[in-house]
């Protein structure tokens, strides 16, 4: 097994410039961008030809009984699912990906930040501020469009997150909060390239954008704070870290069943549909096929940390279905 490495002064000397969000100051959106991220005055015609989010992404578009409904039900069950993304990344942004962000800044962690790290962190800390605003301004302006009165909702993945954070011990706590950011950060940054490929209403395409281009940083960012962390933690903090990330991987990639079902009986699809629609996204091997492909950019960044090279984690995550042999 790899020792820990409490000796920054150890690390490969390819890392020396590391740990940072490159010219952060002439290239994030909090710094550059001029998108005011308003609704078009041409909405009704963009409509036409362009989607509030990328149906491809809403396998339940598929289903029948929505398809029967027509172009204007799509666009409202893409118009709600847009908002609930948008109302759920603000609360992720300020309590979920910024607290993970304050365990590097307030040296939490108990190893040595080094002060690029902690640097690249507050930078960090501040594009998260900025993309809980814009995606806030967006939600507003659609949710009033569509009267949208009952929002934002608590999505199930922030309850599942903070109830996991609670009932972790006080010793890994702050540990468990880098590893929430972790995920969460190599996930969205994926998830977004793909959102991002599909023909938007051009102010969300304008915002998500934006988000993406911050997005790809702060996912290499964390990357490499993951593999400085893992070749210092103790054999007992690694095994606590194998089965809390595999447990974390599983919470995004869970379907917040309360919330879609009231989506789609918004759209005043029957009993029977909604339900069959759930049973299809729910299951079990579906959760795991969502996370292979979803996460595929955080397994990376764990084997590249040498996270794999113990056969425990390789059998852990194999057993998940996140993994192959």
């Amino acid at each position: 097994m790899t020792e820990p490495l409490n000796d920054p002064a150890s690390y490969p000397a390819s890392w020396a410039n590391r740990f940072t969000l490159g010219d952060w100051n002439t290239r994030a959106s909090v710094r550059i961008s001029d998108h005011a991220y308003q609704l078009p005055s041409d909405l009704g015609r963009q409509l036409e030809t362009r989607h509030w989010f990328p149906p491809s992404f809403l396998p339940y578009l598929k289903h029948p009984a929505v398809k029967a409904a027509g172009s204007s039900i799509v666009h409202r069950l893409t118009a709600n699912h847009l908002v609930y993304f948008l109302d759920y990344t603000t609360l992720l942004e300020h309590r979920i990906v910024n607290r993970s962000v304050e365990t590097i800044v307030h040296n939490e962690l108990g190893i040595s930040i080094p002060p690029r790290m902690k640097t690249a962190a507050l930078q960090l800390y501040t594009d998260e501020a900025y993309h809980a605003l814009f995606s806030n301004t967006l939600a507003e302006q659609i949710a009033d469009i569509y009267g949208m009165t009952d929002r934002p909702v608590m999505p199930q993945r922030i309850a599942r997150l903070n109830a996991l954070i609670d009932r972790t011990p006080d010793k890994h706590k702050a540990l468990a909060w880098f590893l929430v950011g972790f995920v969460s950060e190599t996930i969205i940054a994926k998830e977004l390239l793909d959102v991002c490929r599909d023909t938007l209403v051009s102010s969300v395409q304008e915002m998500l954008r934006d988000h993406l281009a911050d997005e790809a940083r702060h996912s290499r960012y964390f990357c490499e704070v993951f593999h400085y962390l893992w070749l210092q933690l103790s054999c007992g903090q690694r095994t606590f870290t194998a089965r809390l990330l595999l447990e974390i991987l599983l919470v995004f990639f869970e379907v917040d069943e309360r919330w879609l079902g009231e989506s789609l009986c918004s759209a005043s699809l029957s009993e029977t549909s909604v339900a069959q629609i759930l049973c299809d996204l729910t299951g079990p091997q579906a959760q795991r096929l969502r996370a292979r492909s979803g996460a595929s950019a955080t397994l990376d960044a764990m084997k590249k940390a040498g996270f794999f090279d113990l056969p425990a984690n390789r059998q852990l995550f194999y057993r998940a279905g996140l993994l192959d042999e």
